[in-house]
């Protein structure tokens, strides 16, 4: 996701590079640009294939895979005949008794050229020009229709899909009234996938917290809410929301409570601090091995709503651990993943890497690493990968990942035995990837490119992918780290 620093601007070198990721499915895996290399040295290349360059220059994917403009900013239309919007980001894939619907957020802070239409029951603040709009499909990824869900809200990042089958879509900001802006931001909103009458009247989850939020993982059996925020001076955290004890989960259940009587501090929200033994670990870069585990406490937020300080800043260094780059949730495994996309020096971090994967356990109260990425040492390289973002399992095996780092940009396939390999290119620009996501049936994988904002349905001839070579592990591994 887009940062208000950008990434371009703070490559280092290092001796350490490539591609390490852990993720879902219990899949731990090392990984590194193995499928060129492979393709060089005349072993099966790993994944689909190498991606082929795109005639029109825009989506190279393997050979025998195609793709669709479901979306396109600027071009494609709305139901209510606006222009679909800029900056298409995180995205949830709901299956539906009549179709299928995208919430595809928008990503917008006051200057893309195509704000989401502040239309009248639909709109939180009618000076903030972000939201989410639904986009129905039919089986085979074909657009039937694009509608505003939520208007009025600023720099929808990315955010989560709940266990009742609604997205939560959330600001990145700490935005306050003034100017343009009517209402302060910086909320949770929850979208219903199909019942378009269950978003009118948007209502900011304020027990969730007022920061610049950027995703979610929901808890399926307590229903509690960890959250990550991507900030810097000082540096962000990682949030637990617990329900009250009498919460009922389900559809419509977030938005009765935010509107009942103490519903802006219902339930309780805190932020993580780890320790190693006795040891207060304030910056997760400490971490550089994986495998690493640190003992989880919760410390209360004071003030959630930030009426006066940023919640960050409520909190001293001794009372809470701190990270770069917060980025994407997931839950899986029984826990919550959580991925930091980089850390340098210059921002205050204790040590520098190009991504961490971390799995937060809430039986035993921990948090482990699972995989560090060594610095990029030549993001300009077609075959070098950083910057994990988004991340989605593939029903194939091993996963999908949003590449938002230097350089080409990619969305990079990990097989199970931790080869890397190309799903696809941006060839277009050297905007990041986003919202990847595939339908309940594995048939399609749909996919965005940021700017200038288009949304893909990929398909092709699906299957397991390739290993590389007759033992399960292809040639030409990163030095990433990932633990086994």
């Amino acid at each position: 996701m887009t940062s208000s620093i950008s990434r371009r601007n703070l490559l280092r070198s290092s001796a350490v590079g490539g591609l390490g990721i852990a993720i879902v499915g219990s899949i731990e895996a090392i990984a590194g640009p193995a499928a060129a290399q492979a393709a060089q040295t005349g072993v099966k290349a790993v994944g689909y294939g190498p991606v082929v360059a795109d005639p029109a220059g825009l989506l190279a994917l393997p050979k025998g895979f195609s793709y669709k403009i479901v979306a396109q900013a600027g071009k494609t239309l709305l139901e209510s005949g606006e222009p679909t919007p800029s900056d298409a980001d995180g995205t949830g894939f709901f299956k539906g008794r009549h179709g299928s619907v995208l919430v595809n957020n928008h990503e917008i802070d006051g200057t893309e050229p195509y704000g989401v239409p502040a239309l009248p029951g639909l709109t939180y603040d009618p000076g903030a020009r972000g939201g989410t709009t639904n986009i129905e499909v039919d089986n085979r990824g074909n657009r039937i229709r694009e509608y505003v869900s939520v208007a009025g809200t600023h720099n929808n990042c990315a955010g989560g899909i709940t266990p009742w089958d609604t997205w939560l879509t959330c600001e990145e900001t700490e935005a306050r009234a003034g100017g343009a802006l009517q209402k302060d931001h910086g909320y949770v909103f929850e979208v219903d996938p199909f019942d378009r009458k269950a978003n009118l009247d948007p209502i900011p989850l304020k027990f969730l917290g007022r920061f610049a939020h950027e995703a979610v993982a929901v808890d399926p059996h307590t229903s509690a809410i960890y959250e990550t925020e991507d900030a810097g001076s000082p540096l962000g955290l990682y949030f637990r929301w617990t329900p009250p004890r009498h919460f009922r989960a389900g559809k419509g259940a977030l938005r009765k409570l935010a509107l009942s009587k103490g519903g802006d501090t219902a339930g309780t929200l805190e932020a993580m601090s780890c320790f190693k033994g006795s040891k207060h670990i304030a910056d997760l870069s400490e971490a550089t091995q994986p495998g690493t585990t640190y003992k989880v406490k919760w410390v209360n937020v004071p003030d959630r709503d930030a009426k006066t300080v940023s919640v960050r800043k409520q909190f001293s260094d001794d009372q809470v651990t701190r990270s770069r780059k917060l980025e994407g949730a997931w839950w899986s495994d029984g826990g919550a993943y959580f991925v930091a996309s980089f850390a340098r020096a210059d921002d205050g971090s204790v040590n520098e890497h190009d991504g961490q994967v971390w799995f937060y356990n809430p039986k035993t109260e921990t948090v482990t690493l699972k995989t560090i990425f060594g610095v990029n040492p030549d993001p300009e390289k077609d075959t070098d990968y950083d910057g994990p973002d988004n991340i989605t399992v593939s029903p194939y095996g091993g996963v999908i990942l949003a590449e938002d780092g230097e350089g080409v940009s990619h969305l990079v396939g990990v097989t199970k035995q931790g080869n890397a390999y190309p799903m696809a290119r941006n060839d277009f620009s050297t905007s990041e990837f986003t919202g990847p996501t595939f339908s309940e049936d594995g048939r399609i994988l749909y996919a965005n490119i940021q700017s200038p904002g288009y949304v893909f349905a990929i398909t092709g001839p699906w299957g397991r992918p390739s290993e590389g070579d007759d033992h399960g592990h292809g040639n030409g591994h990163g030095n990433g780290h990932g633990h086994h």
